[in-house]
C-alpha cells in the first residue's frame, strides 16, 4: 500500500538521517510566523490554476519543475509538503503530491505531514522562522513517468465507461449548483456537476479534533462505500481546481485504494467550455 503520510514524531526522525525538503504551502505571511526547521515556502502549489491543454500543462510543467529544481528537489532528496492542517488548506499540501508525481519524482520521495504544521506543533516539535538557503539542483522532469494527470478527454471518455467511478468532492453548495467555486458563486460561468458523477464532500475523509486528520483506513473504505467505491474500483477524482481531489487521493491511498487519477482542470476547466456537458439544478430531483 502506497500510503504517503508521514506522522511528525516520524518527519522528526527522517530529518535527521535523510536528506528531506520540508516544503511549506501555507502563505508567506503563516511561513514567516514559524515553519519546520529548514523548510521552504511555496505557496504557489495551491494557487496556481492549470488547463489540460497541451499548452497548459506545458505551462504548468516547466513552472513547477524549475521551483522544484530551485529548492533543491534532484529525485534523491525526499520532499515533505504540509500545511497547516489536513481540513484548513483544502487540500494544498497534497496538491504539492499530485503535482510532484505528475512531473516524474519518485513516489518513495513524496510525503505529506500527517496533521500538518498544527499536528507537528502540538506533538511538542520545535519551529523555526529562519528562511533556508537551498542550493538549486535538477530537477528529474519526466511528465510520461506517471498516469495520475487526466484531461477534459479523458474524463469525456470516461463519462460513456462502466468501469469507472468519476467522484466529486466539492463542498456541498458546489454538488447541488449553488455556487461555482469557493472564489464565488459565479465565478465560473456554469454551476453543476459532471454527468453521473457520485459525491463525497471532501472533509468527511477527516475526522475532527484538536488537529484535524484522515479518518482511519477502515472508515475511509466505508465512506467510499456508501457510494460504490471498493478498493478495486478505478476512480476519476475532480473538484475546482484538483487541490480538494488531491487530498481526497491521498486519503483513497491511505485506505488502500490505489487506482486513483486526478481531473487537475476539474470544474474550472470544465464548466469554461459549453461543449462539455453537465447536470444542472438539484442532484436529487427528478
Amino acid at each position: 500500500m502506497s500510503n504517503p503520510l508521514i506522522e511528525p514524531q516520524d518527519l522528526q526522525e527522517l530529518l535527521g538521517t535523510t536528506a528531506v525538503v520540508p516544503i511549506d504551502t501555507r502563505s508567506p505571511e503563516a511561513y514567516a510566523a514559524g515553519h519546520l526547521p529548514g523548510a521552504v515556502n511555496m505557496p504557489e502549489i495551491f494557487t496556481f490554476l492549470a488547463t489540460s491543454t497541451p499548452e497548459g500543462l506545458a505551462e504548468l510543467e516547466q513552472q513547477f519543475s524549475d521551483k522544484f529544481g530551485a529548492i533543491g528537489l534532484d529525485g534523491k532528496k525526499t520532499a515533505v509538503l504540509y500545511e497547516d492542517a489536513m481540513d484548513t488548506g483544502f487540500g494544498q499540501s497534497c496538491r504539492g503530491l499530485f503535482l510532484l508525481e505528475h512531473l516524474g519524482y519518485p513516489k518513495d520521495k513524496i510525503r505529506i505531514l500527517h496533521g500538518g504544521f498544527q499536528g507537528w506543533v502540538a506533538a511538542g516539535l520545535p519551529v523555526s522562522t529562519k528562511t533556508p538557503a537551498p542550493v538549486t539542483a535538477p530537477f528529474p522532469l519526466d511528465s510520461d513517468a506517471s498516469d495520475v494527470m487526466l484531461d477534459k478527454d479523458d474524463v469525456l471518455a470516461a463519462l460513456d465507461r462502466d468501469d469507472v467511478v468519476l467522484l466529486d468532492v466539492r463542498d456541498v453548495d458546489e454538488w447541488i449548483a449553488e455556487s461555482s467555486s469557493p472564489y464565488g458563486k459565479d465565478f465560473c460561468p456554469r454551476k453543476g456537476r459532471l454527468p453521473d458523477a457520485v459525491w463525497i464532500e471532501w472533509y468527511r475523509f477527516m475526522k475532527p479534533g484538536d488537529v484535524a486528520r484522515f479518518k482511519s483506513p477502515a472508515e475511509i473504505r466505508a465512506e467510499c462505500d456508501s457510494v460504490g467505491i471498493s478498493p478495486d474500483s478505478q476512480v476519476f477524482l475532480y473538484c475546482f481546481k484538483g487541490a480538494r481531489a488531491s487530498n481526497t487521493l491521498v486519503a483513497l491511498r491511505a485506505a488502500g485504494i490505489e487506482n486513483v487519477r486526478l481531473y487537475f482542470g476539474s470544474w474550472n476547466e470544465w464548466s469554461r467550455d459549453p461543449s462539455l456537458p453537465i447536470e444542472e439544478g438539484l442532484p436529487f430531483v427528478a
